[in-house]
Formats: structure tokens, sequence, C-alpha cells
């Protein structure tokens, strides 16, 4: 019997992804290449590829937990193929990530995922130096020259935006003028000083302090943890998940990922490299179902959109 982590897409379905999110004719060109020849270099020029076209197609979003008749998050490969491709929705990272790591393996990259803890920096005490616990999802590719890369569509406008090798203190680009890096350090908390940890990090432009976002471990994780994690991020009272709302979705322009859009609350907003715009303020239900087709592309039906009535993120109707 296959398991979640073994499951596979067909190449219909695969074509049909490949036209979810945009993807060029020249790099579905190279979906027929991957891990043949021993060229790592053009795996990763595809695997840059799908992960910017990803970003840009496939929003980072909480609403199942929402607008939503359970409430609930499904992990099962299955299932978010028909959430993602079929019915054009997003996720949030273990949904996000869990389905492009299945795409991956699926057109023959070889990978495994890892579980994260996020800082709490990025979760909003900006004062703070430690981490959340594990909440958070990863991929790690393999490349055929044995490189690693860090690969994660699932952190919404905060995350890499192209495959990280796996090396401490490489500068890589972000949404501009952003920088990226992992480091490998021991954290805050760890009671063995000799542990240590990848640690993607970011600064808003080369003369800022380098900000930790999150912490990821080499040892590979398991569908059945993911459960685990993702029924507390999703129904937890402590997780943000459930008492906010939020939407991400990168903007790509000339295949190059350039600025991002985002509702939280009722607030939607447009950074464009480093200019931020606001867009619009909803404040009604009616007035965010709209913002979410007209921005995301999002078109809840009747059942989800009742699903939020009596939560504590509801608008006012009319």
């Amino acid at each position: 019997m296959a398991t979640k982590g073994s499951h596979t897409y067909t190449s219909s379905q695969l074509e049909s992804y490949f036209e979810r999110i945009s993807l060029p004719a020249r790099h579905r060109d190279l979906s027929y290449e991957v891990g043949r020849n021993n060229n790592a270099q053009r795996d990763l020029e595809f695997l840059t590829a799908l992960q910017k076209h990803q970003l840009a197609a496939v929003p980072f979003e909480n609403l199942s937990i929402h607008y939503s008749p359970t409430h609930t998050i499904d992990l099962d490969p299955g299932f978010l193929y028909a959430k993602i491709v079929t019915r054009r929705r997003g996720g949030y990272c273990m949904e996000n990530n869990c389905f492009f790591g299945t795409v991956l393996r699926s057109l023959g990259f070889s990978l495994y995922s890892a579980g994260a803890r996020v800082s709490e920096a990025a979760a909003g005490s900006h004062d703070s130096s430690g981490y959340l616990g594990w909440s958070h999802m990863v991929n790690i590719v393999l490349a055929t020259n044995g490189n690693k890369y860090l690969v994660d569509v699932g952190f919404g406008g905060g995350g890499p935006i192209q495959p990280l090798p796996l090396k401490a203190n490489e500068v890589s680009p972000g949404i501009p003028p952003h920088q990226v890096r992992l480091a490998y350090e021991n954290i805050e908390g760890n009671s063995d000083p000799n542990q240590r940890l990848w640690i993607f990090q970011f600064r808003k432009n080369s003369e800022d302090a380098w900000k930790s976002n999150y912490c990821f471990t080499g040892l590979e994780f398991l569908p059945q943890d993911y459960e685990i994690m993702s029924f507390w991020t999703s129904q937890s009272r402590k997780a943000w998940f459930t008492h906010k709302i939020a939407v991400v979705m990168m903007v790509l322009e000339k295949e190059e990922v350039v600025g991002v859009i985002t509702l939280v609350g009722g607030e939607v907003k447009r950074r464009y490299k480093e200019d931020e715009v606001g867009l619009k303020t909803c404040s009604t239900e009616d007035e965010r179902i709209i913002a979410l087709k007209e921005h995301f592309s999002i078109d809840l039906s009747e059942d989800d959109r009742r699903g939020i009535a009596g939560l504590v993120t509801e608008l006012p109707h009319g």
C-alpha cells in the first residue's frame, strides 16, 4: 500500500498543474529530463522555475480553517491536488509543501521533508530570539551531484523564492531588495551546545542585520508527524491561524519574483520591490469575498462562505 509520502500524480495531472501555474512551454520540456543524464544544472533550472511559478499562482492561505463547513485541514495528496489544481485554491505551509513535494516526486526529483520551528520574532514577538514548537514544513531536494537544496513554498511573504543550497552563509536574492541565507548554528533553548540546525534568515538590504524566520532539522519527518503538527496549528486557539485570516501570493515579472500581495484580516496590500501600498480595506464579508476573487482568484463556494458564521474572524455583513 502506498503511503502519503510515496504518492505520485499522473502525467495528465502534472500537465494540468503546469497549466494551473502558467509554466512556460520551454520549462515543461525539462520535465522529461529530471534525474537523467546527471544534468544537475538543468534540473536546478527547472526546479527554480517550478518554485517561482508555484509561489505566483498558488497562494499561501488559511481560509479552510475559517471559510469551511468543517474548519479542518486535509493533507492527503489527492485531496490537495483537487483543492489546489481543480478548485484553484492554495493552502498553508503543510498543505502547499506537501502538495509541491508530491509534484516534485512525481517529476522524478529525489527529496524528503523536514519539520521546522518558526522564530518567535517572525510570529510577532519582535524582541525575542527564541523559537516556537514544530509547526512548519520544508522540502529538501537531493540533486544528482550530491548537493541538497531547501525548497519551501509555504512560508508566505517571508520565505525563500528559489531553491537554497544547504551551505552556511551563502547569500541569495529574496523579494527585492531583500536578501536571504541559511545559517548552521545552535539555537536558544538547546541544552546541548553542540547541536546545530539550519536557520533561514533574511535582511532588508545589504546594510541591515540578519533576522531569523525559522529553523529546520536534517531529520526526515513522516506524513504522520505532519498530521499531528497540522492538527495543532489548525485547531488550537493558541495558534494564530485560528484567529487571523491571511492570504499571500507572489508577483512574478519576466520569470522573477518582484513583489507580494497580502490580505491580513481585512487589509489588502501590495509590496512591489521597496514600495508598499494599501489596495483595499474590507469592512464587510461581501467586500472580503470580492477581494479574494479580485486579487487572489479565490472563488469561495456558498457553503464555504457560510462556514465563517460566528467565528472571531467574521466581518460584519451588509
